[in-house]
């Protein structure tokens, strides 16, 4: 691989390449396609190098997908997981021992939500400038610079104590998650061959989930060993092991294009308060409740201004950072509902199934074998959703994923006060298997509609995703917990008016409650008010479950609505692939419907001068004369716009064959006319054009 020339710096991609070479085809970048001739070329910071077709890179900002030998594969494979484990086993770890941590730290249960609040706070919109810095600066100095300093501010919290420091560690644990998720990607492409790349990004995004298990695995050795303080070495130690991974063993050049321009700085300064506003709301709303606290409407009234001025700034930017108009097309909201949605009821596991057995008073110890099963169904769910992919069973894998955890919602219905762990090993890894299946082709699918419109494109593709997973992270808990909150109290009030003092099994149960405290209390008045409060709590026990039952079951009922709205959809799209590709030029239908005149191109026939004369005509083309068929290929790149050509040819064919029926009408012999009765019809006829003649 050679350099092209002597290095020559600030020029723009004509001077070092054909235009052309600029956007492959193969793997991935299938999607892609070159800009039209009105978009301006990038202007190239550095010399590109010559690599080979198979070589080069998808888009700026990305390595190129060099061909390497099995060790050098499997050591960046080793690399990827190593990066990827690190990004998420530090919030993994906080949100595993968050009691634990509050404790040490004398914090309040609203205190300690704002630790994994900081950082989905960072991580949603860090993105918006990341991937524009990977572009201009390379890969290598994103690497380095973002992994540097989250390995600086995790030791640096290993002998600074306090929340605000707390707070701040987790805040950069946002940003080095957003850093290491991309890093954790590309090193994984580097392990695949380029026919095998989207196998790659499936395996790349799979790699991030697996640190939640592996989190609640590690947890209890790692709080024996030294209490909290040594999450956060092993967390540091993870940051510098991930930062000489990446210095020894780096990704190979790509390009580096200009990149920034001032507005986008004014666009980040906007978008990310108002999606840290939103997190907060989201992380603290359950625990301080919604309608208690007037920060909360206050914060999403700030969060909705900032981002209205944003999208203001960027609808009308010639080269805008979010791509709003197209964010705004009804094909790209149905993604981020569906990629929204997923998550949401993904939160089955992480807030229902977890925290119903916390309510019954399981701990990190005896949740470990849960977790197990779950990391084993997230790692077959990540195979076989890699193995069985192709562009056609994306979609199949996604409705599988939500059939799922729809029916590991159902097999928890029927939780009890005595469920434990081991009965829930099915649903989990039902569950577990689900989230390791859809996200990758998710992703891919995403990829190809941001990149079917230009690499600019996937700047506002990666804000997207990652802000529906972030933000659906934390509004499942959020919805959920607040749903369960108003069940327990229903099913509390509905439990206690049941509690008679007079009901011989409630006087057995306080009898038998406070002869327990015998042993501990010889007043025989506090052993009664003791056994009463034990009775007390475990209605308050039985009512938590019956809450989180009825949380199972609204997962249940949604995840029927977003499988029906997503089959729907599902079936509507391919009917309407099936007729573009029947309207494409040079199809079988086109040229059916060119020789026979049905269809879309369809002509006027009929035994009038105007049919006969059609007749010897040579047939239309199915979409026009060649000009016109052009123009139609080229709206095949907006998938609605094929439709739209397709109305206005029929509107355009139905106005041809009125006025030749209009024509041929008034050329017709009289007994053809559809006479009407009076003189209004009489006085019709004779004023008719031509009527003399034929009388």
């Amino acid at each position: 691989m050679s350099i092209t020339g002597p290095p020559r710096v600030a020029q723009t991609g004509a001077a070092f390449l054909p235009r052309q070479a600029i956007f492959p085809a193969p793997g991935l970048s299938h999607f892609c396609h070159p800009p039209s001739a009105d978009e301006p070329m990038p202007e190239y910071l550095a010399p590109v190098p010559r690599w080979e077709p198979h070589e080069r890179p998808t888009m700026p900002g990305s390595p190129a997908i060099l061909l390497h030998s099995m060790p050098v594969r499997l050591a960046y494979a080793g690399v990827s997981v190593l990066v990827g484990l690190t990004g998420g086993l530090g919030n993994a770890l906080v949100l595993a021992n968050l009691p634990s941590i509050q404790g040490n730290l004398g914090l309040t249960p609203s205190q300690g939500a704002w630790l994994p609040a900081a950082y989905f706070m960072v991580n949603a919109s860090t993105n918006l400038l990341l991937i524009k810095f990977r572009q201009q600066y390379g890969l290598r100095r994103f690497a380095e610079i973002g992994l540097a300093l989250y390995a600086a501010l995790t030791i640096a919290h290993v002998f600074v104590e306090g929340l605000a420091m707390a707070i701040f560690v987790r805040a950069a644990s946002g940003l080095a998650g957003a850093t290491t998720s991309s890093l954790a990607l590309f090193y994984m492409l580097q392990a695949f061959r380029k026919a095998d790349l989207p196998r790659g990004v499936i395996v790349g995004f799979g790699v991030t989930q697996l640190a939640t298990p592996i989190a609640w695995l590690l947890s209890p050795a790692l709080l024996d060993l030294d209490q909290w303080h040594r999450l956060y070495v092993f967390e540091s130690g993870l940051a510098l092991c991930s930062l000489a991974a990446v210095v020894v063993l780096k990704l190979p050049l790509g390009e580096r294009i200009k990149a920034f321009e001032p507005l986008d700085f004014v666009t980040f300064l906007l978008v990310a308060p108002a999606l840290a506003l939103l997190a907060a709301v989201l992380a603290q709303a359950r625990l301080q409740w919604w309608t208690e606290q007037p920060w909360l409407a206050y914060a999403l009234i700030a969060a909705l201004v900032l981002l209205c001025f944003a999208v203001m700034i960027e609808h009308h930017r010639r080269n805008p950072l979010l791509q709003t108009r197209w964010l705004g097309t009804a094909e790209m909201l149905r993604f981020a509902f569906g990629a929204l949605a997923l998550r949401f009821l993904l939160s089955e596991q992480n807030y229902g199934a977890v925290g119903l057995l916390q309510t019954l008073g399981m701990g990190a110890e005896q949740l470990q074998p849960l977790y197990a099963v779950i990391l084993l169904g997230t790692v077959m769910g990540i195979a076989f959703s890699a193995l069985t992919f192709t562009p056609k069973t994306a979609i199949p894998q996604i409705l599988l994923a939500i059939v799922l955890i729809g029916t590991a919602g159902y097999l928890d219905i029927d939780a009890s006060d005595l469920t434990r762990p081991h009965d829930m090993f099915l649903s989990q890894g039902l569950a577990a298997f689900a989230g390791g299946l859809f996200l990758g082709p998710l992703a891919i699918t995403g990829i190809g509609k941001a990149l079917r419109n230009g690499p600019g494109y996937l700047v506002s593709f990666v804000v997207v995703f990652s802000l529906t997973q972030s933000l659906g992270g934390l509004a499942g808990p959020a919805v959920l917990g607040s749903y369960q909150v108003l069940r327990e109290k229903v099913h509390s009030a509905h439990l206690t008016e049941q509690v008679v003092a007079t009901d011989p099994q409630v006087a057995a149960r306080l009898n038998q409650a406070a002869g327990a405290q015998r042993p501990r209390q010889s007043d025989p008045a506090l052993r009664q008010a003791l056994g009463a409060a034990a009775l007390d709590r475990e209605v308050t026990r039985e009512a938590n479950v019956l809450a989180f039952i009825d949380v199972f079951r609204l997962v249940v009922l949604l995840a029927i609505g977003v499988l029906a709205w997503s089959l729907f959809h599902a079936v509507r799209n391919a009917r309407l692939d099936r007729k573009r590709a029947s309207h494409e030029p040079g199809s079988a239908a086109a040229n059916r419907t060119a020789r026979t005149g049905r269809g879309v191109g369809r002509r006027h026939r009929c035994r009038c001068p105007a049919g006969r004369a059609a007749k010897d005509d040579p047939p239309e083309p199915a979409l026009g004369a060649a000009d016109g068929a052009g123009r139609a290929a080229r709206h095949l790149r907006h998938p609605l716009r094929l439709a739209t050509v397709a109305v206005h040819q029929r509107r355009r064919h139905h106005r041809e064959r009125l006025r030749a029926r209009a024509d041929h009408r008034a050329g017709a012999p009289g007994r053809r006319l559809r006479r009407r009765g009076g003189r209004a019809g009489l006085r019709a006829r004779r004023e008719r054009p031509g009527a003399g003649a034929h009388r």
